[in-house]
């Protein structure tokens, strides 16, 4: 007799959470089409072998299966990155890895980082200066950094003006600032593929998603058009910021 318990329960809801989580994360990436395909395999193949018994048919789906595990793992290899990074920085997760290694408290941004930030901002936008910067906190970006141009100076508003001015040649890309020392400018960021993203968002934009996609760093966005300052972190955006919510918004996730 088939018994149906709590556990089987629980085993499904799990089941159905993962479908729905790499659902998003297949629509997200554009590869939807491939998701599809993939849970129309799966019953096709269970249902030749398991069912009908096709000893042939199912023998040579049987070699797809083995051999398409391999080929999902490198076609969705950053899709895999993403979700695991999402399990890693999960908040509660990080409380218990801050419990078991020695995080060094000079090295979180301070007030006085922060306001040169803020202020820089503001006058790029009253300027209409483009500007992408991004703020490392626990997931490093030695990767991000080796794409640009190493500086390592003091946070300076001055500096970061005359970098993301626009005949300079680092404008175009990325700063990265590090333990309250701006370490490099000119960096390529990865770009976000994401439809969820409003269209009228540039590719500074794009690239500060792709940047939160990848790493817990924040991204602030100067938008060259408007001069609008924006924040993502996490995959989340948040528009339209003051430099009251810009400063508030650095104070909190900076932990200064």
């Amino acid at each position: 007799m088939f018994e149906f318990g709590i556990k089987d329960i629980v085993d499904i809801v799990a089941v159905a959470l993962m479908l729905y989580y790499i659902y998003r994360l297949m629509k997200e990436s554009r590869s939807l089409n491939v998701f599809i395909g993939i849970m129309v395999f799966i019953p096709t193949w269970l249902f030749v072998s398991q069912i009908l018994e096709m000893r042939l048919l199912g023998s040579i789906m049987d070699k797809l299966v083995s051999v398409g595990t391999i080929a999902l793992i490198i076609l969705f290899q950053d899709e895999i990155r993403k979700f695991l990074y999402t399990l890693g920085a999960h908040q509660r997760m990080r409380a218990i890895v801050r419990l078991f290694s020695s995080e060094d408290k000079s090295d979180k941004t301070s007030k006085k980082s922060i306001m040169p930030i803020v202020m820089a901002c503001m006058s790029m936008g009253k300027s209409r200066t483009g500007a992408l910067i991004v703020i490392e906190r626990h997931s490093p970006l030695d990767d991000i950094v080796d794409t640009g141009e190493e500086i390592d100076a003091k946070i300076n508003q001055r500096l970061m003006e005359n970098i993301f001015f626009k005949n300079s040649p680092l404008h175009d890309g990325a700063m990265v600032i590090s333990k309250k020392r701006i370490r490099a400018a000119g960096c390529i960021l990865p770009v976000s593929h994401s439809i969820d993203i409003p269209k009228e968002l540039g590719l500074r934009h794009r690239a500060a998603m792709g940047m939160s996609q990848h790493s817990d760093a924040i991204t602030v966005v100067v938008s060259e058009e408007t001069g609008r300052i924006a924040v993502a972190i996490n995959g989340k955006f948040r528009l339209r910021l003051s430099a009251e919510e810009l400063e508030s918004i650095l104070t909190k996730e900076l932990g200064a």
